[in-house]
Parts: structure tokens; C-alpha cells; sequence
């Protein structure tokens, strides 16, 4: 009878191991499929998809090659331009950190710690994170610094390098050492609407770096290297990541033809961040899948990393939760949150995410996204950009919430299996 019963478990054991066999198998082809099409219609030249439950990775893989001439392949470890997905994952954690030692107050405004920003000033922290507080969408600084000839305006960008033009934006273009003041000032000039609803800006964002070093006396890469990704031991993710990286590992974004005038590579492809020396906290990381994948991990781990705390579980509560769901707004403090209705094409993540889920989507073509409910993570990083901005592609296809949405049938599967 023992026997029996050992070999109806041995069995029954079996049948699980390849049940949960064959779903993984049919997630990966779906996933493979989606892939696939997606690079035939030139969605991006190659990308890699990671997701994650209950602190261990269960699925990692890369697809196709850094640009269309097939020439390097893909690797997991490749490192990506996170585009906005920095919003989050620098710019809200330093300002996360900030808050939970008590440097301010969510209602505060903005002006009483970052000065000479006139009506910009007024917005609150919680309306700026929320991007609820009527800022302007964006500015595009190069444009903003010509001259009707078509030439820079004085102390702004020089075709020669000096102690006075240091930073090289191009192979021919190099940015004043005060640049930064520049663009406050068109921060301060830009228009504030007196409606108090949902309009996207990165506008606050750029100022986050001004604003830690003002409040701690350290730099916003040193700030959270210390605080964050020196603990995880997370070594891609990084600013201007050519200081640490070479070409090989790192993947191209676009073809610049109306500013830089060069391919874009290991240099950060937003104009705004390059024009901030690469380091801002609206865009400017890059990081493989696995290192960003810790952050995400982190914060659904109620702000542990092994022994360490690195945030409190009532901060990260409160951050990423919806903050005026009343104005037709889901976003929480920074982090973007699932539709309040949820719509197939205007979604970048799947169905299935819980409301409490967040995350946040890159102009590169980037992702990433946590769900408490499932205790998922999902990472997607590609250069959807590349040769152009104007391959759009992945929106038209899909291709994000698709491959999400697959991650979570498998669970369903393998849950139903046992």
C-alpha cells in the first residue's frame, strides 16, 4: 500500500513538472512568435524580455541583433537607454528617499526648495509627480538656443572644445559648462496651466538633480549610487555608462539627423538630458534587464534588499498609489499606474495587471512593471528608436502588452495545474 502511494505521488509529482513544462513551452513560443513579427516589421532591430515571481527570474531571453545590419547579436546582459523609465527609477527613488527623511512635505511647493522658478515654483510635489499640477509637456532646449540664422546662442553649445565648452554632446558639438542654468530659466519662463488636471511634463524631473544636491550636499548620480544601486549591487545601472562600458555591451538608439548629427551610442538619446552633462532624473539610465529587474524586486519586497532597507513599505505604498482618481488622473507619485479603464490599444501593459500594479514605459521603447498581486516583475528593453523615432511600430502592434499578457496566462496555467 506504501508503494502505491509513494508511486501515485511520483506520478502525480511528474505530471506537474510536465504540465508546468508544457505551459512554459507554449509561453515561450507565443512570446518567440511575437518577437519575431515584431522585428519583420521593423518594431526595433532586437530586444530582451525578462520576468520575475517571488524573487527568482523564470524567464530571461534575448531576440535579433542592436541594429538591422545583423551584425551583434543580442546578448541578456546587453545594456539599453531606459529613456523615461528613469522617472522612476532615478528621479522618484532619490526624491522617495528624500521624503521618507523628512526633507519635505508632498504639499510643499516646489519653490521653497528649488529657488528662481516663478510660477513653476508654486506646484507642489505631489501635483509635479502626479503631473497634475499644470506644467508644460516638454521644451525642446536645442531649439529654444538658435538664432533665426540657424547658429547657437552665446555661452550655449560651440563646434570646438574648450575649458569653457567641456562637455562633448557630438563628435562637433560642445555644451557649456553652465548649460544647467539655461534650462531653469526656460523652465521658469514655461507656461503653467490653471487647470488642475492630468498633463504629462517632464519639466520637474530636470530639476530633481538641483534639487538633491541643494538638500543633501551630494550629486544625484552619488546620491543614488549610495543609497540604492551600489547596496543592490547593481553595476549597469547607470549614468553616461561609456565611463564604465564599452560600445560592445552597450545598445545603440537613433540616428540623429536634426541635432547631433551622428549615431547615438552609449550617450543618452534624449536632447534635454544630454544637454544636462547625461545625468537627470527625467531620462539619462541605462541598465541591463537583470539590474533594473532589482529595483522592481526592491520595491515589491516592501523596500528590503537581503538584510538591507533601502525604503519603508508605508512610502512605497504611498508612491505608488493613484493620487487623483477623481480628475480622471491613475498615476501615482511618479510611477505610472494601469488605465483607470482599461483599454487595449492605449494600454502599455496586459489586462491582467493588478490595480495596485506600476511601473513605467520609455520613449526607447523600454519597460518596466511590477505587480504586488502576482509579486511579478516585468522588464522589457529594446531601441524601438533606432534607425528613427518615427518607427513606431511597437505601439501599432502591441508588442509590450502582448508579451506581458502572456506572462500571465502562464501563471494561470500552472496555478490551474496543481
Amino acid at each position: 500500500m506504501l508503494k502505491l502511494r509513494h508511486t501515485l505521488f511520483t506520478l502525480f509529482f511528474l505530471a506537474i513538472v510536465f504540465g508546468h513544462a508544457q505551459a512554459f513551452e507554449k509561453m515561450r513560443n507565443n512570446i518567440d512568435s511575437v518577437v519575431s513579427n515584431a522585428i519583420q516589421a521593423q518594431a526595433f532591430p532586437g530586444c530582451v524580455v525578462l520576468a520575475s515571481k517571488d524573487d527568482s527570474v523564470f524567464f530571461i531571453r534575448s531576440y535579433g541583433y542592436h541594429t538591422y545590419d545583423s551584425m551583434r547579436r543580442v546578448a541578456v546582459n546587453d545594456i539599453y537607454d531606459l529613456a523615461s523609465v528613469t522617472k522612476v527609477v532615478g528621479g522618484t527613488l532619490a526624491v522617495m528617499k528624500l521624503y521618507e527623511n523628512g526633507y519635505f512635505n508632498l504639499d510643499d511647493p516646489i519653490g521653497e526648495y528649488v529657488d528662481k522658478l516663478g510660477k513653476v515654483g508654486d506646484v507642489t510635489f505631489r501635483e509635479a509627480l502626479a503631473h497634475q499640477g499644470g506644467l508644460y509637456p516638454w521644451i525642446p532646449y536645442y531649439k529654444e538656443i538658435k538664432k533665426k540664422n540657424g547658429k547657437f546662442k552665446n555661452n550655449t553649445i560651440s563646434a570646438t572644445r574648450d575649458s569653457e565648452y567641456n562637455f562633448a554632446l557630438s563628435d562637433s558639438l560642445f555644451l557649456h559648462k553652465d548649460f544647467y542654468n539655461r534650462i531653469k530659466n526656460m523652465i521658469r519662463k514655461s507656461k503653467v496651466s490653471d487647470q488642475k488636471k492630468y498633463r504629462y511634463s517632464g519639466l520637474f524631473f530636470y530639476l530633481i538633480p538641483e534639487l538633491v544636491e541643494n538638500l543633501t550636499d551630494t550629486t544625484f548620480n552619488d546620491y543614488l549610487s549610495h543609497n540604492f544601486f551600489r547596496p543592490m549591487n547593481a553595476k549597469t545601472l547607470t549614468f553616461n555608462p561609456l565611463d564604465s562600458f564599452s560600445t560592445h555591451q552597450i545598445v545603440p538608439t537613433e540616428i540623429d539627423t536634426f541635432f547631433r548629427m551622428q549615431p547615438i551610442h552609449g550617450m543618452v538619446h534624449d536632447e534635454g538630458a544630454i544637454m544636462m552633462k547625461g545625468v537627470s532624473g527625467n531620462a539619462g539610465l541605462f541598465s541591463n534587464a537583470e539590474d533594473l529587474s532589482k529595483i522592481f524586486r526592491m520595491l515589491l519586497n516592501e523596500g528590503e534588499v537581503d538584510t538591507l532597507r533601502l525604503l519603508s513599505k508605508q512610502t512605497i505604498r504611498l508612491f505608488t498609489s493613484t493620487q487623483y482618481p477623481n480628475n480622471d488622473n491613475r498615476r501615482g507619485l511618479g510611477f505610472d499606474k494601469p488605465l483607470l479603464e482599461y483599454d487595449s490599444i492605449a494600454s502599455s501593459v496586459a489586462k491582467d495587471v493588478g490595480f495596485d500594479s506600476y511601473g513605467h514605459t520609455g520613449y526607447t521603447g523600454t519597460l518596466a512593471w511590477a505587480d504586488p498581486e502576482e509579486d511579478m516583475v516585468f522588464i522589457f528593453l529594446t531601441n524601438r528608436v533606432f534607425p528613427s523615432r518615427t518607427y513606431r511600430s511597437i505601439y501599432q502592434l502591441n508588442v509590450r502588452p502582448t508579451i506581458h499578457q502572456f506572462f500571465y496566462d502562464y501563471l494561470k496555467e500552472i496555478e490551474s495545474k496543481e
